[in-house]
């Protein structure tokens, strides 16, 4: 069997691992060529995880976190390498640390890597499943340094080679010659490349202004760092306008600054202080449609943090999709393949997501007693939605039917708590009253999470007297940045997303105010980390902990034409803000540069880019500001489109028929929604434009993003994680085919 993989980043690594393990474990001749094409040479890791990345740019996984094979828990693996061919980056690390002494790699398994030695781990273990694959005879595997630009069918041509791989050498003497390989078996793994700018509105825009300033200069991908923002296009005389506040916009950032050679140090009251290094841009201005950056990502344990149990939703679950699915679905729609009863995600699914955050914030603030008392009461409520609410209601009315129960739940509890705070009721009175909670329970969850652990002592001597108790709540303040009282704490969905106040944006320097107070409060609250504080364990254990049940309702055409386009166009970008932000040091390093001036906020929210004579210019229209630039970075992740991608390889195949892009119809004689990956079947294999299955070419990676909703994140030990799952959806048919299995 002959096999080319296109693309060598992370997944060849993950695909590599489980052929190295399945041709060790095969007892029978294995006959099998393997060729990896990667356009960057950088052979396992790829261009986004190189380890050539900048030194700045950080993974925003912890170490302990990290895998690059298959483990015991994922299902249906097949045979397991040995457990030394298979450690946590952090293992990884710590071993090259002894043996080295290097200590880039003297790391904790709670610390957060910089991207680059990810990269050289991911390079270090594809190098060794190599050599495993390369022990056995009858295998061999060969490394092409180039870029694969066409992959042409040769059966229709009545010829005996199956597929013909057209590849480009990109280094060394043969740059630029063209090689063609014939394969049986093709896998695409290529990862993110960016689309034509001249393809979209917004970039289309983009270039034209930048083309009617002589001498401004546009660049439509941030990636490599190193090959795109150099000294001469973007030097310190100059003014770089990015377009882009989350990780991408941020390892832009960093690169510019403390790639440049400045430093971060800290002071003797504690703040961290830019110290430039004259190399710098005079100024970079960031921008987006919602002006924020990436909140921090909360500290979590990473020996608890990867065998934790995870926690099952009671709002959303799996099975209350099914349910809307079943009393509110469409009539059965054929998307691609598939057949789907599409439902809405502001009307059926959003009110899931506001009331489980809800649930889980209460439930962190009060303690796990109020959390199940929660649950109890918003049952009626739930049967409710999932029966008749949601089949007439507005996604506000649905949110307050579902919330209802809570809130006047937590009404209850923040009066008793704040007759005790506030002098009003004595201790012994309000722990006698008969509730469905217990008040001492709830009362110590309250001042662990929020005033401490001092606190809590101090207010533990003076419980019996009220007067003391009011005298001394008046004295305290949260040393996590949380309100001493209660009814400050509130849940908000409106705040969650969106925490600068319109009062705030009516000017550039209201707004950085504002930003820099929001940012010192969002690191606070995420080194507090999950499971204490409210906000960062709502957040990051419904976006990322129930992911799969927003997977469930939106794969495959789950949601309708026009409810799909939204979510993929603005909610999406929420999810990604809420829960895949950076870690909190990062994050400090960013407000850093604001604070030093380096960095210009001020745009805020819908900010675009303009002219203005002959200047161009970054114009915020709600706080006025209108700043020039000389530079124009896209520093936007785009998503996949197969016939506008700049490289060559999907536009070709779309030429020739052998993909087809898959699309959301809609069923109300709007417009189709299509988001530009590939239709596939459920086990990845692609779709040709008349329906026809090709057994031959299975695709994982960016490119099947659109029928299906997050493909991405490297591989974690412990979980079963999707990236293996996948790489095991192609294996199974490949290998049974392959080794007679």
């Amino acid at each position: 069997m002959r096999l080319a993989i296109v693309g060598g980043g992370p997944y060849c690594t993950y695909a590599m691992e489980r052929l190295a393990a399945s041709v060790a474990s095969h007892d029978g001749p294995v006959e099998l060529d393997i060729h990896v094409f990667d356009r960057t040479g950088h052979f396992g890791a790829g261009a986004v995880h190189s380890d050539a990345q900048a030194p700045t740019s950080f993974l925003n996984r912890i170490a302990g976190h990290v895998s690059f094979g298959a483990d015991e828990s994922v299902e249906g693996a097949g045979p397991l390498l040995p457990a030394e061919l298979r450690p946590s980056l952090y293992d990884w690390c710590r071993r090259k640390f002894d043996d080295t002494g290097d200590p880039r790699f003297g790391i904790d398994p709670d610390s957060w890597p910089k991207r680059y030695l990810h990269g050289l781990a991911l390079r270090e273990h594809f190098s060794e499943y190599v050599e495993i694959l390369r022990s056995r005879p009858s295998v061999t595997v060969t490394l092409h340094h180039g870029e694969v630009t066409d992959i042409e069918d040769l059966t229709e041509k009545g010829e005996e080679d199956p597929l013909l791989v057209t590849s480009v050498a990109v280094d060394g003497e043969q740059s630029g010659a063209e090689t063609r390989t014939a394969v049986d078996r093709v896998l695409l793994l290529t990862g993110h490349s960016y689309n034509d700018p001249m393809r979209s509105g917004r970039t289309r825009r983009w270039v034209r202004s930048v083309a009617r300033v002589p001498g401004s200069v546009f660049l439509p991908s941030a990636y490599p760092l190193r090959e795109q923002l150099t000294t001469e296009n973007a030097s310190p005389g100059h003014v770089v306008g990015c377009a882009g506040t989350m990780l991408t916009g941020i390892d832009v950032i960093l690169h510019l600054t403390e790639g440049r050679g400045g430093r971060f140090e800290r002071a003797a009251a504690g703040e961290l202080r830019y110290v430039p290094s004259g190399r710098e841009p005079r100024s970079i201005v960031a921008f987006s449609e919602s002006g924020l950056f990436a909140f921090a990502r909360p500290h979590e344990s990473g020996s608890a943090g990867a065998k934790k149990k995870k926690r099952k939703g009671i709002f959303l679950a799996v099975e209350a999709i099914d349910r809307l699915r079943e009393n509110f679905g469409g009539a059965p729609v054929e998307v691609g393949l598939s057949v789907a009863r599409q439902i809405d995600y502001e009307r059926h699914l959003f009110p899931l997501v506001v009331a489980e955050m809800w649930l889980l914030y209460y439930e962190t603030l009060f303690g796990a007693d109020f959390g199940r008392h929660l649950t109890e009461a918003t049952a009626p409520a739930r049967q409710d939605f999932l029966d008749r609410t949601a089949g007439t209601a507005s996604s506000e009315e649905s949110v307050r039917a579902l919330t209802a129960p809570m809130e006047r739940a937590v009404a209850e509890a923040v009066d008793a708590l704040e007759s005790l705070l506030l002098g009003r009721s004595p201790h012994a009175s309000l722990r006698a009253e008969a509730r469905p909670w217990c008040f001492d329970t709830l009362f110590r969850r309250y001042v662990d999470v929020v005033l401490g652990e001092d606190a809590g002592r101090r207010l533990a001597a003076v419980l019996d007297d009220p007067a003391e108790v009011a005298s001394l709540v008046a004295t305290l303040e949260s040393p996590s940045r949380h309100a001493v009282l209660p009814s400050g704490n509130l849940f908000s969905w409106e705040r969650t997303v969106d925490p600068i106040a319109p009062s705030d944006r009516t000017s550039p320097e209201l707004y950085r105010k504002a930003m820099l107070e929001f940012m010192t409060t969002d690191q606070i609250w995420a080194r507090q980390g999950t499971s204490v504080n409210p906000a960062k364990t709502a957040a990051d254990g419904v976006w990322r902990g129930l992911r799969p049940a927003v997977v469930h309702a939106v794969n495959f055409g789950g949601l309708h034409a026009d409810a799909h386009r939204t979510f993929l166009g603005s909610w999406l970008r929420r999810h990604n803000r809420l829960a895949y932000g950076p870690v909190p040091e990062i994050m400090e390093r960013i407000q850093a540069l604001i604070e030093h001036g380096i960095l210009d906020v001020s745009p805020g929210p819908g900010a675009e880019v303009d002219t203005d004579g002959d200047t161009l210019v970054v114009r915020g229209p709600r706080t006025g500001a209108v700043r020039p630039i000389d530079v124009l970075v896209d520093a936007r992740v785009p998503s996949f489109d197969a016939s506008a991608d700049i490289a060559p390889l999907y536009p070709n195949l779309l030429r020739r028929g052998l993909v087809r892009v898959w699309r959301n119809p809609h069923t109300g004689g709007g417009e189709d929604f299509e988001p530009g990956g590939l239709d596939l079947t459920e086990d990845f294999r692609v779709i040709r434009p008349d329906g026809s299955v090709d057994d031959r070419i299975s695709v994982l990676g960016p490119a099947i993003e659109g029928q299906r909703f997050f493909q991405g994140g490297a591989m974690k030990p412990g979980a079963n994680h999707h990236a293996m799952r996948n790489v095991l959806c192609w294996l199974r048919p490949f290998w049974k085919k392959t080794a007679g299995a």
